[in-house]
């Protein structure tokens, strides 16, 4: 039997070990003085059917899921270009962090022409702005 005076103890520690596995938290530290150590960790790449296509990006040292987003997003334009088009459009992200490794899984359709929508990208634009920002491609 537990006696009642160790049970906030105990509540404390459970609590302590799990906030060490969550995804970091808002510090109220803007994003631009957080600490930005990328280790890009690869871009597993799927055609779907037709014009769809799955980005699976890993990394360590991302702020937040806008890092593992913009990861994404210049994989899809270095595949837009690779494959003869010059436009993608994002459909949809999810990213998960565990163990330290950001994950992100990413669908884009990919397009010869502007497609319809508001999450378009020109492709050669974000390839050079992914050069710039040192984030690699496909």
């Amino acid at each position: 039997m537990i006696k009642s005076a160790f049970i906030p103890l105990i509540c404390l520690a459970a609590c302590a070990g799990l906030s060490a596995c969550a995804k970091p938290q808002d510090s109220g530290v803007s994003r631009d003085q957080m600490v930005f150590d990328p280790l890009y960790r690869g871009v597993d790449t799927r055609l779907l059917e037709g014009d769809l296509v799955n980005f699976h990006v890993a990394m360590t040292g991302a702020r937040d899921d806008l890092d593992v987003h913009q990861y994404a997003e210049c994989a899809a334009a270095q595949y837009a270009l690779i494959r003869g088009f010059g436009f993608a459009r994002h459909l949809r992200t999810t990213v998960d962090f565990q163990g330290g490794v950001w994950r992100g899984d990413a669908i884009y359709t990919i397009s010869s022409a502007l497609p319809r929508g508001l999450k378009t990208i020109d492709a050669e634009v974000t390839v050079s702005n992914c050069e710039d920002n040192g984030i690699p491609t496909v």
